[in-house]
């Protein structure tokens, strides 16, 4: 049976186009419109969804208070955002992540995008993801993700730190995540210490343009310093390094210390960036310990990159649980590999990342 869908839009012509792109795949179905979300709250006393897709800029009641209203509601249809690609665009998308909405999709501009059939593509992954997401995961991971604040970073005792900075050489976190990720992410990296014994990688499935606010919203909640990786960073312990969206992010040695490069090699997996050319760009690193993490994500990135990576390395692989994940194709297929070390709940990533790397 077809998945219901709630479209809201202001604009007629784009509830018009993309309801009909909608349409034209028998898996989902548009059952109603609303021109807001005052509108679309009026339709929801009457009616149930599978799914929801909304703009964030109407008149009345913007996309941002209608998640509000929704989680007020404690209503079960998964959200997918219309974000615009400007720099506000991205950091209001990022809040309506924070807010429910499981993914978004960059709202295309004009008749000639809406029936390019990249965005086609793109459009009926990210809605798929979103309608099939997990609802209790989507629930807990909230949860975790609005408790990871300053009071809840985690600190070894050094005194009992058996990983402690010098003993057993350079160590690596490097993490892999896509749907659903970004507050997946905010439930684990506010929770290191600055003093983490490792510099963290980060491959995040995103458009061009929204890295750097991830970047941004995780660095302002963390004692770890976050930012969107930039050609020749150097990598330093306790910083975050955020792939940049639209480019391949990789380590290279360089007199005796890692930096990043970036390639433009085609997309792989269908993602660009890809997790597998960052974990098998350390296959050659002068990293003596690799921290895996793969986290919530649909498809199977960084299961042929942590393949390659382990053929050659030795490495610790840490996937999230299941039922955790709101979208569980990238830790599941990774998991079936069976090279995972550690399977555990989102809530207590943190701490295994930190139990493996140690503080400085």
């Amino acid at each position: 049976m077809a998945k219901k869908i709630l479209f809201i839009d202001d604009s007629a012509l784009m509830r018009r186009m993309l309801c009909d792109i909608i349409n034209s795949d028998e898996r989902f179905t548009v059952s109603a419109t609303a021109k807001d979300g005052l509108d679309a709250l009026e339709i929801l006393k009457r009616e149930k969804f599978d799914g929801i897709v909304t703009d964030i800029n109407m008149p009345r009641m913007n996309g941002l208070d209608f998640l509000r209203e929704l989680e007020k509601l404690k209503r079960d249809e998964r959200v997918m955002v219309l974000s615009s690609d400007t720099a506000e665009g991205a950091r209001v998308t990022m809040e309506a992540l924070e807010l429910g909405a499981i993914d978004f999709i960059q709202k295309p501009q004009g008749a000639f995008i809406m029936s390019n059939k990249e965005f086609q593509r793109c459009f009926f992954e990210t809605l798929e993801a979103v309608v099939l997401s997990n609802r209790a995961a989507n629930a807990a991971i909230k949860t975790y993700s609005s408790s990871a604040s300053s009071k809840a970073v985690l600190h070894l005792d050094k005194t009992k730190n058996t990983v402690a900075a010098g003993k057993g050489g350079r160590r690596i976190v490097a993490i892999a995540s896509s749907t659903g990720g970004p507050k997946a992410l905010q439930a684990v990296i506010p929770r290191l210490p600055k003093n983490i014994n490792a510099p963290i990688l980060i491959v995040q499935h995103m458009p061009v343009g929204f890295t750097k606010s991830l970047a941004d919203r995780l660095n302002a909640t963390s004692e770890v310093e976050v930012t969107e990786a930039k050609e020749g960073d150097v990598l330093e312990k306790g910083h975050v390094y955020i792939a940049r969206a639209g480019m391949h992010m990789k380590c290279e040695e360089y007199h005796g210390k890692t930096r990043i490069v970036y390639s433009d090699e085609p997309s792989r997996e269908g993602v660009k960036p890809c997790a597998n050319y960052m974990y098998e760009s350390l296959i050659d690193s002068g990293y003596d310990s690799i921290v895996c993490v793969v986290l919530t994500g649909m498809g199977r990135d960084g299961t042929e990159g942590i393949k390659n990576l382990t053929a050659g390395r030795k490495a610790f692989i840490i996937a999230e649980d299941a039922k955790d994940c709101v979208v569980n194709g990238m830790p599941g297929s990774i998991v079936a590999t069976g090279l995972v070390d550690q399977v555990t709940g989102l809530e207590k990533i943190a701490a295994e990342i930190l139990t493996k790397v140690g503080v400085m």
